[in-house]
């Protein structure tokens, strides 16, 4: 059972950001400051990505764990209460990020999906953007 109200429950959702969330401001921040220069959510393309570099015919997603599924993520803990709104709802996201994927791969788009809990070691995220961006495919 919901602890909070319908109103306090629709008050929360709906701060619930879809774009220029924590996790994505950091990608950008560090992306930049690492030299590249991108484009920001180009809805052209399958899934709108995040972050598009039109040169190098490369994207990044920054997916949130819980809402995108991430598998064996201590994030991605499923709900206690609606199963049966939530897990639809959050496997149908799943099942679209694959699809954009692969519809982007299709159109010769390379992407890179970086993780909400993957943000915390700025390092190793600095490498791993820096090989995939300075990678000749």
């Amino acid at each position: 059972m919901d602890t909070l109200t319908p109103q306090a429950r629709s008050e929360r959702m709906s701060l619930v950001r879809g774009r220029d969330t924590k996790p994505e401001l950091l990608v950008r921040r560090l992306t930049h400051g690492l030299g590249y220069r991108f484009r920001l959510h180009v809805a052209r393309l399958p899934g709108r990505p995040d972050l598009v570099f039109p040169s190098r015919g490369k994207v990044i997603f920054i997916h949130g764990c819980f809402w995108h599924r991430h598998k064996g993520c201590a994030l991605a803990r499923m709900p206690k209460s609606r199963l049966e709104f939530w897990a639809p709802k959050l496997n149908a996201n799943k099942v679209r990020d694959l699809r954009n994927r692969k519809r982007l791969s299709a159109l010769g788009w390379r992407s890179l999906l970086i993780w909400e809990c993957e943000i915390k070691d700025t390092k190793r995220l600095e490498r791993r953007i820096k090989a995939f961006l300075d990678k000749r495919e």
